[in-house]
């Protein structure tokens, strides 16, 4: 076990590699996929036992009907999902399976939700907050909004990293400056599945309790993309609002997951097939 300074004054950091395991947490296997029956109450509540601890780096993804998917054909994705501390249910179409499997599922715990009622219920605690990536500005814009909305937020920093693949001294200066900024929360924005990807790669190097990969968040948040309406969202249309706005670029992704998915839950369902 190595230690390092804490990034508040709740004592040291100490990096492990334990597996983690959360007393009491239900989880679904939809489609061979482990998805934590949790709402966000409940994902605020650990990161804030994992802050107080500070022993190890969490990592947290948020998981829609791509992200099962991509990981239903990429069993390395999958590998990355299962280590993660919590894998949480982001689209409307896991509540429904959860709600008909008997977990008491109100809502789904969508990123930029997450990510604003975190901020919300936690302001006056003094957490030091890191937004990686989006494009060049979006990181900075997010920061200024959120801090509009709420005055108490105390940012450590922020960075947008490349889109192309970073060198590895590229890579371990941007580890350092995270490491140095000594945030109590790492939220990352890099789209699915890179940023579960690089959550679990990065994980160990960082002296970080909490890393949330959010994706679409930094751009909602910050202006550059509206977002669908409240309607929609809740009614698992979401994917239909941004099908519509970027047809050329997500017409794989929701036509042939989302149908794939309907055809494997459906078997399941039905008790006609059972994934592992």
């Amino acid at each position: 076990m190595a230690e390092y300074p804490g990034g508040t004054s709740q004592g040291r950091f100490a990096v492990t590699t334990e597996a983690s395991t959360l007393a009491g947490n239900a989880s679904l296997n939809i489609v061979g996929v482990r998805v934590d029956a949790v709402q966000i109450p409940d994902v605020i509540k650990e990161m804030g036992k994992w802050i107080s601890q500070r022993d190890r780096p969490h990592y947290i993804s948020v998981a829609n009907v791509h992200v099962v998917m991509e990981a239903r054909h990429d069993p390395s994705f999958k590998k990355v999902l299962e280590e993660a501390d919590l894998c949480v249910p982001d689209g409307m179409p896991l509540i429904w399976v959860g709600r008909l499997r008997g977990h008491k599922l109100q809502r789904r715990v969508y990123g930029p939700d997450l990510l604003l009622e975190f901020c919300r219920e936690t302001q006056e605690m003094g957490y030091r907050h890191y937004f990686y990536g989006g494009a060049p500005g979006v990181p900075e814009a997010l920061s200024e909004k959120l801090k509009g909305q709420f005055p108490q937020l105390n940012v450590a920093g922020v960075c947008s990293p490349p889109f192309r693949p970073m060198t590895a001294e590229e890579d371990g200066r941007q580890v350092e400056m995270i490491n140095q900024a000594a945030p109590d929360v790492l939220w990352v924005g890099l789209g699915c599945p890179k940023q579960e990807r690089w959550m679990r790669e990065h994980r160990d190097r960082l002296r970080v309790p909490v890393l949330v990969g959010v994706g679409q968040a930094f751009d909602i948040h910050s202006g550059r993309s509206k977002q669908a309406p409240k309607w929609l969202r809740e009614h698992g249309l979401e994917w239909l609002y941004r099908l519509l706005a970027e047809p050329r670029r997500l017409w794989r992704r929701y036509l042939l997951y989302n149908s794939q998915f309907i055809v494997c839950e459906s078997l399941e369902l039905l008790r006609l097939r059972r994934f592992r």
